[in-house]
């Protein structure tokens, strides 16, 4: 059942978050994996979910974009509702096609790359655009280009996956997302599944989003780049929210013991 006792005064006014969370549940049977999240991630910053394998940080994020169905609470994306429609007191879910549409604007990188093996780099970068948008594909094409440009791969675009590292094909996949010009990037993990020497060329490609106001949310290990880029962190453990912050403070002098046990292990 979900919650349907507030509406947000802020939800349809000028400067609301692009994501909020309110009372965010969700459950996997009788495993209760979101425990209540409140949150709000402003526009153009880059926000951190950190904390131990389980804790519900790659859940949180599927719930983002209605990959994950909440089971109480709501979420809101730039002002609107995440897979409902509210009528009266009622929330309606919204049909899939519904969804897709809304999902068009908010880009997702997995750990895994999910690239399509039979098609070129650029070929994979282009086929939202043609598929989901009806771009042309020569315009679909120009844009791939530059975005595998951007992401230091123009030289790879005819190249297939399987020809690729396991950055570049991270690097592909950002780019496959940056296509469909999305106001909100979501990363879950996005460095965890890659060799150490290739991690530095992923985060670099971020930290130029950071740059350009690309609104991000970051599941990561990665404490040098929270540190470094981050504008808000998070530290989840057991499906709750147990520590927020300025990242730099947070993981210089965190405030709750669950968190100094977690930072003892991982800085």
């Amino acid at each position: 059942m979900t919650d349907l006792s507030k509406t947000p005064a802020d939800a349809t006014a000028t400067g609301h978050p692009m994501v909020r969370a309110e009372n965010v549940h969700k459950s996997y049977g009788a495993v209760h994996v979101l425990k209540g999240i409140d949150l709000e991630v402003r526009q153009g910053e880059v926000f951190c979910l950190i904390g131990p394998s389980g804790s519900g940080k790659s859940t949180f994020l599927r719930c983002i974009n209605h990959l994950e169905k909440v089971n109480a609470g709501r979420l809101w994306v730039d002002g609107e509702l995440v897979g409902y429609q509210q009528k009266g007191d009622k929330l309606h879910e919204l049909k899939d096609r519904e969804v897709a549409v809304k999902r068009r604007d908010i880009g997702m990188v997995f750990q895994r790359f999910n690239l399509f093996p039979h098609m070129t780099a650029v070929e994979n970068v282009m086929e939202a655009p043609v598929q989901v948008k009806g771009e042309s594909k020569a315009v679909a094409r120009e844009r791939a280009m530059s975005l595998l440009e951007r992401v230091g791969l123009a030289d790879k675009a005819r190249n297939y996956p399987s020809q690729l590292s396991g950055g570049q094909q991270q690097r592909v996949a950002i780019a496959r997302a940056l296509a469909m010009k999305p106001k909100l990037m979501l990363f879950d993990e996005p460095t965890s599944a890659l060799d150490p020497e290739l991690v530095g060329d992923v985060l670099d490609v971020m930290r130029g989003l950071a740059e350009e106001g690309m609104t991000m949310v970051v599941v990561t290990h990665e404490m040098g780049f929270a540190r470094e880029v981050g504008d808000a962190l998070v530290f989840m453990d057991g499906g709750v929210v147990v520590e927020s912050g300025n990242p730099r403070e947070v993981l210089t002098d965190p405030q709750h013991e669950r968190t100094r046990a977690f930072l003892s292990k991982v800085l």
